[in-house]
């Protein structure tokens, strides 16, 4: 590990973060954690890759939000992935100023720390809904951009921020946009854990709107993406969707979701988990053309295969309750 490229990861205790820490060290990187500092100096979701991972981490607890944190979270790195981010998109609702702080500013912390630093690549984490509601299905790169909610907005701005940054000063600045990713680990303030724990727990689900379509990607493709991003010669400056490019309704969902734990499972709505009605992003699909011509990346686990690893998952913890995990907290930073 000596010699190996020394690598940050940012968020590197949320969802999609803890799965390319693994997949990293398991790829021979000597890779620095950037993770939220609390008192408890909490792991995150890395604390489920094992000790093996955590042994071969080096764990930097601080703040996104603090520039000089983040200049010598840098210090002899070579590649950046920036993951932090507070996501939740009912939190934007009630908070958004600190959602703008934290996604915002917080990634020009990282895009001046990182030029300064003069990093070979950063590979800066975007998000599907910054283009809203599709207006052509399959969503090209070059869709425009109609964010609807204020968590929307704030990825649409820091997009723009580190684009700005390889076009102003050379900065050599990847945009990886990721659909839906699922597995093992997510908050179930996504909708996949949120009705399999509700599955496993009994046989009724209650869920938002039913009708909205997505493109979900099982996470280890999603981070192979990451990975080939933080490689591929011809990747700098570009922005690359990452989705499987097929859709299902979240009713659809349900009724797969009940296919696999073998049980019909009865639907109900609940108010509280409805998004205002102009806020609901009613379709998104990925075209990711680009991401396999560019980069050589496609998907290779089917959404059954991934609907079936995350049941297994969930079952493994003797999840018997809907909710939040332990400790899980709605404004937490993580991907």
């Amino acid at each position: 590990m000596g010699n190996a490229t020394r690598v940050l990861v940012t968020g590197a205790g949320g969802f999609i973060g803890s799965h390319l820490v693994e997949r990293l060290v398991a790829e021979g990187y000597a890779v620095r954690a950037f993770l939220r500092y609390t008192s408890q100096r909490s792991w995150g979701n890395l604390q489920e890759a094992g000790p093996e991972v955590l042994s071969a981490v080096e764990p930097y607890y601080a703040d996104i939000r603090d520039g000089d944190a983040v200049r010598r979270a840098l210090d002899g790195v070579s590649i950046l992935f920036h993951l932090a981010a507070l996501m939740g998109i009912p939190y934007s609702y009630l908070h958004p100023r600190e959602v703008v702080d934290v996604n915002v500013m917080g990634t020009l912390n990282v895009l001046q720390a990182a030029r300064e630093a003069g990093v070979q690549r950063l590979i800066v984490t975007s998000t599907s809904e910054v283009y809203g509601t599709a207006q052509q299905v399959p969503i090209p790169e070059t869709h425009p951009l109609h964010p609807q909610s204020p968590y929307a907005a704030s990825k649409v701005a820091a997009d723009a921020l580190a684009v700005s940054f390889h076009h102003a000063y050379g900065l050599p600045v990847v945009v990886v946009r990721p659909f839906n990713a699922f597995g093992p680990r997510q908050s179930t303030r996504a909708v996949i854990p949120t009705v399999i724990s509700q599955a496993l727990a009994g046989e009724t689900v209650a869920v938002g709107a039913t009708t909205p379509r997505r493109d979900f990607t099982y996470v280890t493709d999603t981070v192979g993406a990451f990975v080939r991003a933080a490689a591929a010669p011809e990747a700098v400056g570009k922005v690359f969707n990452v989705g499987r490019g097929s859709e299902i309704s979240v009713g659809e969902l349900i009724a797969l979701v009940g296919d696999c734990v073998g049980k019909p499972l009865r639907v109900t709505t609940e108010a509280r988990r409805l998004r205002p009605e102009a806020s609901e992003v009613q379709r998104l699909c990925a075209d990711a053309r680009q991401a396999e011509t560019v980069l050589g990346w496609r998907p290779s686990v089917s959404l059954a295969e991934g609907i079936r690893r995350t049941v297994d998952w969930w079952k493994r913890r003797a999840v018997e309750r809907v909710g939040a995990r332990p400790g899980e907290r709605a404004g937490e930073y993580a991907v």
